[in-house]
């Protein structure tokens, strides 16, 4: 595939290492460095490729010249990808996104800005994914539903129809959500988690998450 954009990929870390896979074997883009904020930073070169720190970067890759892609997980809530993603916006450079040739996203999908989207996904009609979503590979998310901003949602993960996840959400492997259900904002729900009931913001689900009893009043 012809290269002709330019790519510094955020962070270093194993997901760092699988961008640079897909996007110099898989897209448009020419991976020219890595950046790593400084306190951080190992190392010189990972795959011949700059290792920069991160706070320098404008230096040696114009933002005009280049866009980012921050190859970062759901670390602290996915608020480290979250804020390096910001960051670098702010430094001026444009977001770039994967999607898989091999991930079937229907055409009137509404999908966000840097958000990776793995092989073997189904986005079925009507759906939104926001902005910094990581989809990893083999989820189905249901027609109608909506993705919020910041999410990360792990592999073979099934979202059902008309559901509504909140912002800065993660969901673990295996995952099951029915239909017309709601998740919070900042929720997380551990590996092979049935989830049944809408789930208030900040709550953790792990097993069976059943719909709740409304308080009785004495």
């Amino acid at each position: 595939m012809e290269k002709t954009k330019k790519l510094v990929l955020v962070g270093d870390s194993a997901f760092a290492e699988i961008a640079y896979e897909y996007f110099t074997h898989d897209s448009e883009y020419e991976v020219v460095a890595f950046a790593v904020e400084r306190e951080y930073r190992r190392r010189e070169r990972l795959f011949e490729v700059p290792v920069v720190p991160f706070e320098e970067l404008p230096e040696s890759f114009a933002p005009a010249e280049h866009e980012f892609y921050a190859a970062l997980v759901y670390t602290q809530g996915n608020a480290l990808r979250t804020r390096l993603y910001e960051a670098a916006k702010e430094m001026g450079y444009r977001p770039a996104s994967y999607v898989s040739p091999r991930a079937f996203v229907w055409r009137n999908v509404k999908l966000g800005e840097h958000c990776f989207i793995f092989e073997n996904n189904v986005v079925q009609p009507f759906v939104t994914v926001g902005d910094n979503v990581v989809l990893w590979s083999g989820n189905h998310i249901g027609h109608h539903s909506k993705i919020g901003d910041h999410c990360f949602v792990s592999s073979h993960v099934v979202v059902s129809g008309f559901v509504e996840v909140g912002h800065s959400c993660f969901l673990g492997v295996n995952t099951t959500v029915a239909n017309n259900i709601k998740i919070g904002n900042r929720c997380t729900a551990g590996a092979g988690a049935l989830i049944l009931g809408d789930v208030e913001d900040g709550e953790t689900v792990v097993g069976i998450w059943k719909k709740r009893r409304p308080a009785v009043l004495e």
